[in-house]
């Protein structure tokens, strides 16, 4: 080990011998005061009496038993042993901490209950402590699950400076309460009367709760802690049971609220006083001090060795390894926050300075500081001065020149600018090396000066940009233009912003800006615009194309306005074009009667949208009609319709189809189909999907194979055929679709007077992505036939 390490070891042993020492005088010095402190406040909380009448009540009754002071105040607070008692049974279980001798909480009388408290209080060391051991006494007493102390600050806001019983994430949400209306315990400061919130609704119509509106805690109590003329500290005791707080408990709140004062004062002594005996003037002239500045007193050993510093005052800037930063650091050593420092250079330029007078200036040195939990090595001057028998230390953080140098570059290279100055006095110019990189110049070229620069632009662009020059140049009038220039890889788009500084008599001398390249940025524009163009002409054509085949479709399948009788039938009809997109779709029916009296019932649905569905909409739906109305069967007239598709324009089109030719003697549907979605048949309440025959849809292949069934309709039938649109879904199955459909025909219409724009309404009720064609076949009833065929 070498003599430095073992130097800093024997310094690092010093100091904690030397801290333990005075933490032990400390922790007496305090326990002492405090006990005088929390035995006056039992006293004030039983009698009632001022400070100054508990202090002298607590004198004389010493005098009176021969007793010292602190004897006295331990025996107030029931420190000392107690009257004898009778001996209760041994409990069950260990007695709660707010009893004696296991009696049970709540049958103690309030000076014993104040007495173990005051007791307790003297071993605690700062306002969270407070509240833990506040806690552990007032649960058993008066249901306790949690204890606030909030003080109030000096803009008028509150801060938690103690808490138990708290989750520390809620702690953390109202660690800081501004000076709001409807908070309790600003309430309380201000009135200085206690609240009591005993139920929980209407205290949350009036009051701001914490933990609200869980209701965690049903019933609250805030009371002003009376640390001098006005309450600076509100006691906040929350209890999840609901109900009022009983005349025993309140007492006891109010008592137990008065004897917190005491230990309250003592931290704020400990706090707010140096060690050294240094005034609050020094602090205050420390707190109007800039920059990070500490005064030092040393700690001597018995031989007059400097040992460590401790720190007097400190300005608002400065801060230590362990983030304490202004007052929070007074009391402080340095070997507590700088261990290293012993035996460094810098400890001996301190012992310099004090020994000789001189002021000490070190080297700049680098140290490692952590900032968000990252380690960041920075480099510091420091410098102490004697001022007494103390130092008056400073340090200064430096950020390298180099790296602020590259920071800039960086933002010039990643913004694609560069700086330039004119000075108009001595006409000095200087750009960055980005700049000549933006205008298209070499390194190499000389800077041009501010009035020349219109002839490093296009033509175009060069009287707006000089006349922008002469305003700044004549006036002062700072300018941003945006212009072109020619350069070897093209026309690039650039701006330049500038301003100048003035002098005294309003006259402009120096001028200094940026040139920015803002080709990309301009080419993304136009190239948007040009986009833009595009688009609105395409949704011009397509939007014509729309209406074109709008009154194409029309033309060719003009839709009935009510429901019309065929073959004996009555037959209703429903096309309801998609709400999405801009197309017209393929979807159409045919309803007619042959020249044999038989009726023709045809749905279809062409692939596609757009002006070629509607054409090959129209052929297939002639076509069709053509060739059955001819003679032909239904699957012969399947297999041509599919032979005509693939031999179109357009090979690729398909074709959904069905097909059926109804007998109005016989009453027999026959019927063929090509991937067309199933009818559905009503028949006396019961709703079913008709079995396919073969059929293979239109323009699939050059070899289907299409088969016809036959339907025997009776009277009270209903029969729907129809295309996918109505029962298809994005994301679902079909079965989902087909239940769908069956399910509302069930609801809807099932009876003779079942709506079919109600059954529409209830299955379209979202947006339709597609085109829905029904046709809705009726066999009247057996009655409403006999009327017909009766009629004259």
């Amino acid at each position: 080990m070498d003599s430095h390490t073992s130097a800093e070891l024997a310094a690092l042993a010093k100091v904690v011998a030397r801290q333990r020492a005075e933490m032990e005088r400390l922790r007496d010095l305090a326990a002492t005061s405090a006990v005088l402190e929390r035995a006056k406040g039992v006293l004030m909380a039983v009698t009632g009496c001022p400070p100054d009448s508990a202090h002298e009540e607590l004198l004389q009754r010493a005098k009176d038993g021969h007793r010292t002071l602190l004897e006295q105040c331990w025996l107030t607070l029931g420190a000392l042993p107690p009257k004898e008692r009778p001996a209760p049974a041994p409990p069950a279980t260990a007695p709660s901490v707010g009893s004696w001798a296991g009696a049970p909480a709540g049958t103690l009388d309030l000076a014993d209950v104040l007495g173990h408290i005051g007791r307790d209080l003297v071993r605690v060391g700062s306002p969270h402590e407070l509240a833990g051991c506040l806690l552990d006494h007032l649960g058993p007493e008066v249901d306790a699950d949690a204890v606030m102390l909030y003080e109030r600050q000096p803009e008028g806001g509150l801060s938690l400076i103690g808490y138990a019983g708290i989750d520390p994430t809620l702690a953390a949400q109202w660690r800081h309460v501004p000076p709001v209306t409807g908070m309790p315990a600003l309430d309380v400061l201000r009135s200085g009367e206690p609240r009591w919130l005993e139920n929980a609704a209407l205290d949350g119509a009036r009051y701001l709760l914490i933990g609200a509106p869980t209701e965690r805690w049903l019933s609250r109590a805030w009371l002003p802690v009376p640390t001098g003329d006005t309450a600076r500290v509100a006691l906040g005791v929350l209890r999840r049971r609901d109900g009022p707080f009983a005349p025993r408990e309140r007492e006891l709140l109010r008592a137990v609220a008065r004897l917190c004062a005491g230990r309250l004062r003592a931290f704020d002594g400990r706090q707010d006083g140096t060690a050294g005996g240094v005034s609050g003037t020094v602090q205050a002239v420390f707190d109007a001090l800039p920059g990070a500045v500490i005064l030092l007193t040393p700690l001597r050993s018995a031989a007059g060795e400097v040992e460590d510093y401790r720190i007097e005052a400190a300005t608002p800037e400065a801060v230590d390894v362990f983030g304490r930063t202004g007052r929070d650091m007074v009391g402080r050593h340095i070997l507590e926050s700088y261990p290293s420092v012993a035996g460094e250079p810098l400890w001996q330029g301190y012992l310099q300075a004090l020994d000789t007078g001189e002021p000490f200036e070190g080297e700049p040195f680098a140290y490692q500081d952590v900032v968000g939990e990252v380690p960041v090595t920075a480099t510091y001057t420091v410098r102490a001065a004697r001022l007494g028998d103390g130092l008056v230390v400073s340090w200064l953080r430096h950020d390298p020149t180099e790296r602020q140098e590259q920071r800039l570059a960086d933002v010039q290279r990643l913004g694609n600018l560069g700086w330039a100055n004119w000075n108009l006095i001595t006409q000095e110019i200087s750009w960055a090396t980005q700049t000549y990189a933006v205008l298209g110049l070499r390194p190499g070229h000389r800077p041009a000066r501010l009035e020349q620069l219109p002839e490093l632009v296009l033509p175009d662009d060069k009287g707006p940009l000089a006349h922008a020059i002469a305003g700044l140049v004549a006036h002062g009038r700072p300018f941003d233009v945006p212009f072109r220039t020619e350069t070897s890889e093209g026309v690039r788009h650039l701006r330049m912003v500038a301003e100048a500084v003035m002098a005294p008599d309003g006259t402009p001398v120096e001028v200094h800006g940026f040139v920015q390249d803002l080709t990309a940025q301009r080419s993304a524009e136009l190239a948007l615009v040009e986009s833009e163009r595009a688009m609105l002409l395409q949704r011009g054509i397509l939007q014509a194309e729309r209406a074109l085949a709008a009154r194409l479709q029309h033309a060719l399948l003009p839709l009935p306005d009510k429901p019309r009788q065929l073959a004996g039938l009555r037959v209703e009809v429903a096309y309801l074009p998609s709400q999405t997109g801009i197309h017209v779709g393929g979807d159409w029916f045919s309803a007619v009667e042959l020249p044999d009296c038989d009726a023709l019932f045809v749905v279809g649905d062409v692939a596609g949208h757009g002006i070629d569905a509607v054409a090959t909409m129209a052929q297939l739906r002639f076509t069709a009609k053509g060739m059955v109305s001819t003679g032909s069967s239904l699957t012969g007239a399947l297999a041509r319709l599919n032979q005509l598709l693939l031999h179109s324009r357009d090979s690729q089109t398909t074709a959904t189809m069905f097909l059926a030719r109804y007998n109005p003697d016989r009453r027999v549907l026959a019927w063929a189909q090509a991937g067309h979605p199933p009818p559905l048949l009503v028949r006396r309440g019961e709703v079913r999907f008709l079995t396919r025959p073969l059929g293979m849809l239109l323009g699939a292949t050059s070899a289907p194979v299409y088969e016809s069934l036959e339907l025997r309709l009776e009277p009270g039938d209903r029969l729907l055929l129809y295309t996918d649109g109505l029962v298809e879904r994005p994301g679902e199955g079909l079965d989902a679709g087909f239940a769908r459909l069956a399910e509302a025909v069930r609801t809807h219409g099932c009876g003779e007077s079942g709506s079919l724009d109600a059954l529409l309404a209830t299955l379209l009720a979202d947006e339709r992505r597609d085109d829905v064609c029904v046709l809705d076949i009726r066999m009247p009833a057996e009655e409403a036939r006999d009327a017909e065929d009766g009629a004259p």
